[in-house]
């Protein structure tokens, strides 16, 4: 995951999980410019290859540091407008 990570520039900043839902958050940063979609998804793809999901039951969420969930809804909803 941190190597995945480097790969793209990008650093892990924090990493969450609740343990009552079984879900992983990974928040990235980037510091010569912004985390983008690309990112997240070859970071996603590389912690899901790393785990058996036949015997382990999770969820993965990767994101940026930059915007916060309520933030990124605000700005969607704006853009479906």
């Amino acid at each position: 995951m941190l190597r995945a990570a480097a790969e793209r520039s990008c650093e892990v900043v924090a990493i969450d999980f609740n343990d009552d839902d079984n879900v992983f958050e990974l928040t990235l940063d980037k510091v010569d410019g912004l985390v983008d979609l690309e990112d997240c998804e070859y970071v996603h793809r590389a912690v899901l290859a790393a785990f058996d999901r036949d015997v382990e039951d999770y969820a993965l969420t990767v994101g940026s540091a930059g915007l916060s969930p309520e933030e990124a809804e605000e700005i969607l909803k704006t853009i479906n407008e």
